[in-house]
């Protein structure tokens, strides 16, 4: 189910942004590229700079639920401490650290070279739906901190594997593809950063 949500998700996104840039270059009316002394199709200096301000460009959502808890040993018993957390992920990548080559075209084909593919935010876990499982004992705000970020690092192993990587990757050809046959090119290769 949740891959199904994930894909129509990204479905309406990519759609979106493939309707934004059309109805963009329509209404101001630039040329996508520009044909230099020797026959060579470049892409616009605009071009480029409304690709590059997409800004982070999410690829691949995943949303993680994890259970974290300490226990605290006394001399009375043992103190408990657990909470559920809930955690979106967003792999992509980001086209401020695109370089200014990271597109180049010739006639009907055009070559995308995107940044490595990231984690784009490191506060992923929403704190809103955090809650309280067990509380017993004295527990301050530094070991609620603590119990944060041992579930952040769960997150983390569980989502940031080399198959959500892959699949991002994918994600990435996909929609970047898509966006520049919109655009008109009939060939597009994309390659990513490593």
């Amino acid at each position: 189910m949740k891959k199904i949500r994930n894909i129509l998700l990204l479905s309406i996104v990519l759609i979106g942004m493939i309707c934004a840039l059309v109805l963009f270059f329509t209404i101001n009316k630039q040329p996508l590229v520009s044909v230099d002394t020797k026959g060579k199709t470049m892409p616009t200096p605009m071009e480029v700079e409304n690709v590059r301000s997409i800004g982070q460009w999410e690829f691949l959502t995943l949303t993680d639920e994890e259970i974290a808890d300490t226990v605290r040993h006394n001399f009375f018993g043992d103190n408990e401490l657990s909470r559920v957390y809930y955690g979106t992920l967003r792999l992509g990548s980001d086209l401020s650290k695109a370089g200014d080559d990271f597109v180049s075209a010739n006639k009907d084909s055009i070559v995308v070279t995107l940044p490595e593919i990231t984690l784009l935010d490191n506060s992923f876990i929403d704190e809103a739906r955090t809650k309280a499982l067990i509380e017993d004992g004295k527990w301050t705000e530094a070991d609620r901190e603590a119990l944060t970020r041992k579930a952040e690092r769960m997150m983390r192993k569980r989502c940031l594997t080399k198959e959500n990587y892959q699949k991002a990757a994918e994600n990435a050809c996909i929609q970047v593809k898509a966006l520049f046959h919109a655009m008109g090119y009939k060939h597009v290769e994309v390659n990513i950063r490593k």
